[in-house]
């Protein structure tokens, strides 16, 4: 009976040492939170495609493969790069990444292809799908009326929000994080669009990527493109947390 009502104390002496480990794992996995490894290789695959550097960008998608990003994340990032950088660049980003493939395979290599998109709801109004998505993004319910460039050009809204936030931002391949780490890598190396950047650097962090976070996509992009780049990026990320803090 004794030896019963020691092993049941040490069971449970165990059970609390585990969970009080398990509880400071998360704390420290909230508070300690880099950049993973596949995050980083989103910013310089999209940075260098917008750039057209294909000669890095052949080096980056094999480390990006290397740090755990699936074949279908790949391609869905450089899809995603046309949006903000053109067609010209993405597809020249996407023949980089089939040369990538072949020589992989070549050598041997089996990467792992990952998820397919999953089938989108359609159902509902594609502009008013689009407009919600934008709202999620923002934080700020969008106006019926417009204004600004959508006032001056409509068509612009409507390319907006049918096609970039509904075909594009409700695909599930990548999260919003992560399409905004893609959209923010692309701005940055395309350069002179400091006003789009900054509404980005913010959606970034309404979905989720801290300050420090940020921080370090500005130093991978001063590793990959160059620090003329990453100054200007910074100079805007500066803006935002500052404007951040005041609220």
């Amino acid at each position: 009976m004794k030896q019963l009502k020691i092993i049941g104390l040490i069971a449970m002496i165990i059970s609390i040492s585990l969970f009080t480990n398990h509880v400071k794992a998360q704390q420290m996995a909230t508070t300690n939170k880099s950049l993973s490894p596949q995050e980083q290789s989103i910013i310089s695959i999209s940075a260098l495609t917008a750039k057209g550097d294909l000669d890095k960008l052949k080096t980056a998608l094999n480390t990006g493969l290397e740090n755990g990003l699936t074949v279908n994340e790949i391609k869905e990032a450089l899809v995603h790069t046309y949006a903000y950088c053109g067609f010209p660049r993405s597809i020249r980003g996407l023949q980089t990444f089939m040369e990538v493939m072949d020589e992989r395979k070549g050598k041997g290599i089996s990467d792992k292809v990952g998820n397919e998109a999953s089938k989108i709801d359609e159902t509902g109004s594609k502009y008013e799908r689009g407009k919600k998505i934008l709202g999620e993004l923002t934080k700020t319910p969008q106006p019926d009326t417009l204004s600004g460039y959508s006032a001056f050009a409509p068509t612009i809204d409507t390319f907006l929000k049918e096609h970039l936030f509904a075909d594009i931002f409700e695909r599930d391949v990548l999260n919003y994080a992560q399409r905004e780490l893609v959209t923010v890598s692309v701005i940055a190396a395309i350069g002179n669009a400091e006003p789009m950047l900054k509404s980005h650097l913010t959606i970034c962090l309404n979905v989720g990527l801290t300050p420090e976070q940020l921080q370090e996509y500005v130093e991978v992009l001063k590793s990959v493109i160059g620090k003329k780049e990453a100054k200007s990026a910074q100079k805007v990320l500066d803006e935002v947390l500052k404007s951040r803090q005041g609220k």
